[in-house]
């Protein structure tokens, strides 16, 4: 993998593939850049497409001491200047990550993200956190895990017994992908404590220049209706529904999420 130097002097790594426009993709919380490997083959062959190792990842360094979601935005614009992308693509944190990084920013020619992790009226919840960390302080780090589930999603898994959604996270998540959700888990508290720590801040996305792409799955959940509130703010964005897709449509549904991409992209 490919490395750039980020301003703080963390190493960032990232992968390339295809032809075309430059596009970099920003993957969310407990990914890697592997995950979203089959969504980058479906655009190869219309974009060079560019996944970013976030920090606290694979070969890229540490979230840091100082970790903040500026350093994830200037990861970012190093991938950015190393590769000369001037598109960007982002899903839940890391559609956060795209949105923060496009303020003021005219070398982004497009932006566009599915179901940002944008707090609006607390949509991004973090009161779980302090268990959470706890749980992992302690070793108990699947324990960790189901607090993680159940309190960003207190409308449905929040309210299923931990008993009876251990068991079912346990039979649905195994092997290296449990293993990988579980080892990225601390830095994901920071990355949420992140994200609540900017809800009500919306407004500061009028000064995106860039036209924007809002994409959200079915209708109801926070991340749904943070991108829908965002299509009021954004100075040039249109929104898109897939209604057929719950929030990781990046990664189960990758090709209908590079058919969107391909057409918000066309006239670059």
């Amino acid at each position: 993998m490919p490395t750039v130097t980020s301003s703080d002097g963390t190493t960032i790594a990232y992968t390339s593939t295809g032809v075309g426009p430059g596009l970099i993709l920003v993957p969310g919380a407990l990914t890697v850049a592997a995950d979203f490997a089959p969504l980058a083959q479906a655009l190869s062959d219309e974009f060079t497409v560019h996944v970013i190792e976030r920090r606290g990842r694979g070969a890229s360094g540490p979230q840091g001491e100082d970790y903040a979601i500026t350093r994830e935005c200037e990861d970012l614009r190093a991938v950015q200047s190393a590769t000369g992308a001037a598109l960007v693509f982002g899903h839940s944190f890391g559609g956060l990550v795209a949105l923060e990084a496009a303020i003021g920013d005219s070398g982004l020619l497009h932006v566009a993200v599915y179901e940002p992790g944008v707090s609006i009226h607390g949509s991004v919840p973090i009161g779980w956190a302090e268990r959470c960390r706890s749980e992992l302080d302690a070793g108990r780090p699947f324990d960790a895990f189901v607090t993680f589930v159940r309190g960003m999603s207190p409308q449905s898994a929040g309210r299923l017994p931990r008993w009876i959604l251990k068991a079912i996270l346990r039979s649905a998540i195994r092997g290296s992908e449990r293993e990988q959700k579980l080892r990225l888990l601390r830095g994901t508290i920071r990355e949420h404590a992140e994200a609540a720590r900017l809800d009500g801040t919306a407004e500061r996305y009028r000064q995106i220049p860039a036209p924007t792409l809002l994409m959200s799955g079915r209708q109801g959940s926070g991340t749904a209706r943070a991108a829908e509130a965002l299509a009021e703010v954004l100075p040039a964005a249109r929104t898109e529904s897939l209604e057929r897709c719950d929030h990781f449509a990046p990664e189960k549904n990758p090709e209908l999420v590079a058919q969107h991409l391909k057409a918000a992209f066309a006239d670059v």
